[in-house]
């Protein structure tokens, strides 16, 4: 069990769910400035960063960060560190453009008018599904369902497919490091069919064991639901074989790409899964909407998720008929103006160049990794980086006796470094690394090295200060 101090805050009083579980003690006291000789000042930071543009070293971090104005503010009286993209990304000023051009020039509801606002507004919601389907190589448009987040895409799934296919007996296959969305609704399909759920555990640099994963399949194996890029572990699975000995058995399966999407070339047509999800925040987009990729055979012989206006046919007093995929999943008035703040972040990823953007966040992943390992008595979890084993830009932490929300409320409030702490919606991965919580810091393609110089300095600030209280 992980011992540390959970700092009760003057204005700000850490109330995260990590904390009940906690043997710490609470202190009342606040956080004053702390200097140790790891110390640096923003305007320090903001100084190295001038010198290098100087010197003409534009990172992709520095050539895109002027696009995203959230970026140049001062929080708690430092310049702002965001390392919390893996939580969700900050917005381009084209996406920005896209939303206020869509309220100011042709709000209108979509499908369902003649006038000019309507069309408009219709053409570019659809032009924002066929980006999708070309930014994840889609055979068709008609294979992408617009939902309200990857949460309710893979309940989608869950339900539409789910339900009417999964049978008693049936077994689903599930790895212990997926997100909460990866695991509750199976849960909720397997109370209601019967089916078994079977739990890939860690091996071997505490990513999910391959080989435990490939014994586990048999004639009883229906399904298979995994993610892509771990988002504590950083870890990248082989999805390719794991869709081929799912195949193999005539399983389907499901893969979360929430973390790779954004990230990295993603081609639904190489992986061949039967279903893929992700979201629009963590790829440059608004919130509130996501997509759901399904081979068209299988979207055509799903029920409705959802019954309502624009997912019917023909509506009698005694029946109806539904509407093709993916019309049949999207009922009622659709995310319209995030649809298309969507494809304007499509068109801002794919001006960069996916291959681009995921060639210098490796490049920025090992520089995090390598720059954490010098912090004293630190645990970063998932694999080592090496020629062969490739780390998302992400990394979640422990550092002996200290407890995670009380590193993240002090970077905040003394130095404006933006990173997350808690379980991030992976307790059974938690569970099976050992702790309850954890810290962690997560890059994007607008982050640069001296951000990374910038958080490690604060992280060994941090580290002094709280070291000084026990």
């Amino acid at each position: 069990m992980m011992e540390g101090v959970a700092l009760k805050l003057q204005f700000r009083i850490p109330t995260s769910s990590t904390l009940r579980h906690s043997s710490s003690p609470f202190l009342r006291c606040s956080f004053r400035r702390f200097s140790s000789p790891f110390s640096v000042s923003a305007s320090a930071s903001t100084a190295r960063e001038t010198d290098n543009l100087h010197l003409g070293s534009l990172s992709l971090g520095h050539i895109t960060r002027p696009d995203f104005p959230i970026l140049h503010q001062e929080v708690n009286g430092s310049k702002l560190v965001y390392l919390d993209n893996a939580a969700t990304s900050q917005k381009p000023r084209a996406v920005l453009k896209a939303l206020q051009n869509y309220y100011e020039a042709y709000n209108s509801n979509v499908h369902r008018g003649m006038h000019f606002l309507s069309t408009k507004a219709t053409d570019e919601y659809e032009l924002a599904r066929k980006k999708v389907a070309s930014f994840i190589n889609a055979r068709d448009a008609s294979q992408i369902v617009f939902t309200r987040n990857a949460t309710e895409a893979i309940n989608l799934v869950a339900y539409s497919w789910g339900i009417p296919n999964l049978k008693l007996g049936d077994e689903v296959i599930i790895t212990v490091a997926e997100h909460h969305s990866a695991i509750v609704p199976w849960q909720i399909v397997a109370q209601k069919t019967g089916a078994v759920l079977k739990f890939v555990n860690l091996g071997e640099h505490e990513v999910p064991n391959l080989k435990d994963f490939k014994e586990m399949f048999s004639t009883k194996t229906k399904l298979v639901v995994t993610h892509h890029v771990s988002n504590v572990l950083a870890s990248v699975l082989p999805i390719e074989e794991i869709v081929g000995w799912a195949h193999r058995f005539g399983a389907k399966v499901v893969v979360d790409a929430c973390q790779s999407v954004p990230h990295m070339v993603v081609d639904v047509q190489v992986l061949d899964a039967d279903f893929l999800v992700a979201s629009s925040h963590k790829m440059c987009g608004p919130t509130s909407i996501g997509f759901l990729y399904g081979k068209s055979e299988l979207l055509s012989a799903m029920p409705p998720f959802l019954g309502g206006g624009e997912m019917i046919s023909d509506v009698f007093l005694d029946h109806s008929s539904y509407a093709e995929p993916p019309s049949r999943f999207e009922a009622g008035t659709p995310a319209i103006g995030e649809a298309i703040g969507l494809g304007a972040a499509i068109d801002y990823l794919s001006g960069i160049g996916m291959q681009k953007i995921h060639s210098y966040e490796v490049e920025l992943a090992n520089y995090l990794y390598e720059s954490l390992r010098a912090v004293p008595n630190i645990h970063i979890y998932g694999p080592a980086p090496t020629v062969s084993v490739q780390r998302a830009a992400l990394c979640s932490f422990n550092i002996e006796n200290i407890h995670p929300t009380d590193i993240a409320s002090f970077l905040d409030q003394q130095h404006g470094v933006a990173i997350r702490s808690g379980h991030h919606c992976a307790q059974p991965l938690h569970r099976a690394l050992g702790v309850t919580a954890s810290a962690r810091a997560s890059l994007y393609f607008y982050n640069t090295k001296e951000d990374v110089d910038y958080f490690i300095q604060a992280l060994n600030d941090a580290v002094s200060f709280l070291d000084a209280l026990r």
